[in-house]
């Protein structure tokens, strides 16, 4: 353990001479951003989306500020933490990036928070979602969400409409662990019951066993978290186990109804009620510039909530270089901090105390929509206006 702990301390000690050179040598040269995301393996959905949001934001805004080129490394880690850390440690030291970038799942952004910390190198997670990440390091700024941010909305919305008995299934990892959390007390506070806690594993889950389970509790109504990528397995499972037919509603936060997954889906999803940041059929005049420029560029491809925390993450990139001259460090930090636009997906606070995300929350039903091609979409009915994330609150 005392050799690990040392070559670790001679690393970061790496890691920082490496990033006071970039420092020297940042008035000259190229700006780099180093993004990494999975874009192989169970999350690659997460990595496409990001990967051509970013490629949007550039082609959109330039690739200069201040009159030096920005350029992006992209590394693939395939949602391995290990492989992540490596990655963002090859990029601060050998590839001297002024900022990190992307991170599909919590436990990949949590690995790279030290080095974030030690190099003093900002660090934006455009996905992961748990709310704990942001306290890792002082150098990560979140433009993605939390779970707990999206779930208590749909927990108070069941409580107001009838459903009295819940069963949770969650994925067997932070954000799943966050999403029952909340779920669970914004729930029961409103005086409902929770009848049966269920987890699944991360990779490869099986959800046959959970949902017979599901089905011998009869309850109300099922609540789900699933990360990215996992919604239209799990939906064809529901279905084959009858639950779409059982009387029980379905419920979840908007990782379950991903609008990358959603038409794959087929009817079986029609109805279900979900709480989240983001919907491709958010009705405001940003958006739809946003969709239609994203489907044009990626073939027809419907950007999804990674998406959108891919785009606004460039963006607090793009206006913190440029209030800074290209400047990284702290600096740039203090320039993410603060920052407020309208976004894709609404009005936006980057908090200047917690470096996470304030934003709207809609609750929304899956239809097919006429004037959209008769394609399902997450329709929003109501709306909670700058939701901070409660688990910086309790």
């Amino acid at each position: 353990m005392t050799s690990k702990r040392h070559v670790l301390k001679i690393a970061l000690g790496l890691v920082a001479a490496a990033s006071a050179a970039a420092t020297f040598a940042a008035d000259t040269g190229p700006i780099k951003i180093g993004l990494i995301l999975p874009m192989t393996g169970q999350s690659a959905s997460t990595g496409r989306q990001i990967d051509a949001a970013v490629k949007l934001w550039m082609a959109q805004h330039g690739d200069k500020i201040g009159g030096r080129k920005v350029e992006v490394i992209l590394k693939d880690d395939g949602a391995v933490p290990d492989a992540t850390k490596r990655l963002a440690q090859e990029l601060v030291v050998n590839d001297k990036v002024t900022v990190l970038a992307g991170f599909g799942i919590t436990p990949s952004a949590l690995a790279t928070a030290p080095i974030a910390t030690q190099s003093k190198t900002p660090m934006v997670v455009m996905a992961a979602a748990t709310s704990s990440i942001t306290d890792a390091s002082p150098f990560i700024v979140r433009t993605s969400f939390t779970l707990p941010q999206v779930t208590v909305g749909i927990a108070d919305w069941a409580a107001k409409n009838k459903i009295r008995r819940a069963v949770t299934l969650v994925a067997d990892y932070g954000p799943g662990f966050d999403a029952e959390k909340f779920f669970d007390s914004q729930f029961r506070l409103d005086g409902g019951k929770i009848l049966d806690k269920l987890r699944t594993p991360l990779k490869s889950p099986d959800f046959a066993p959970v949902l017979q389970k599901v089905l011998d509790d009869k309850p109300d109504a099922l609540f789900v978290f699933l990360p990215s990528g996992q919604g239209a397995s799990f939906m064809k499972q529901f279905a084959e186990r009858g639950l779409d037919k059982s009387g029980i509603r379905l419920i979840a936060t908007g990782d379950v109804t991903d609008d990358d997954q959603l038409n794959d889906m087929g009817d079986v999803a029609l109805g279900i009620v979900t709480s989240h940041h983001y919907s491709a059929a958010h009705p405001s005049a940003a958006n739809k510039k946003f969709v239609a420029a994203f489907e044009a560029a990626n073939k027809g491809m419907r950007p999804n909530f990674m998406a959108v925390g891919g785009y606004d993450g460039m963006r607090v990139i793009y206006k913190a270089l440029e209030a800074t001259k290209g400047a990284g460090g702290q600096a740039m930090l203090d320039a993410m901090k603060g920052q407020i636009f309208e976004s894709p997906r609404g009005p936006v606070l980057i908090d200047a105390q917690t470096r996470d995300i304030v934003q709207d929350v809609y609750i929304r039903k899956v239809e097919r929509v006429p004037s959209m091609g008769n394609q399902l979409y997450n329709v929003e009915f109501d709306v909670i206006k700058a939701v901070k994330d409660p688990g910086k609150t309790k």
